[in-house]
């Protein structure tokens, strides 16, 4: 798990990174400044939970269990949730996607919940 955990927090930080400058530089001039900053808001927190995924690789090979895994799987759903909904917000302006939003947020905080239960429990 570390490895694939690693692996894709690497990819999803690359992701986040390009997404930026996409955003700073290619929508800028396309979006509204409360969509820009909507979709800045994806690109935040996707960049979080890329880290986030690299400390979970981490923490796999040092506490190993279900939670420790799960938190990583959590935070990988949280990002196509939350950040994905933004993005895609901000560039249709289709609002409803919006509401699925929160879900992705949930997931990020029970992806935190997990690694804390899993590394005070070892």
């Amino acid at each position: 798990m570390e490895r694939l955990f690693f692996a894709i927090g690497a990819v999803s930080a690359f992701v986040a990174v390009a997404a930026g400058a996409f955003g700073a530089h290619g929508l800028k001039s396309r979006l509204s400044p409360d969509m820009l900053d909507t979709f800045e808001v994806g690109v935040r927190y996707q960049m979080y939970h890329a880290l986030a995924l690299l400390a979970v690789a981490w923490a796999c090979s040092r506490w190993p269990g279900t939670l420790t895994t799960a938190s990583g799987w959590l935070f990988i759903i949280g990002t196509i949730i939350f950040s994905g909904s933004l993005y895609v917000l901000s560039m249709s302006g289709i609002r409803w996607f919006g509401a699925i939003t929160p879900v992705g947020g949930v997931a990020f905080l029970a992806g935190w919940a997990c690694l804390v239960v899993a590394i005070m429990r070892s």
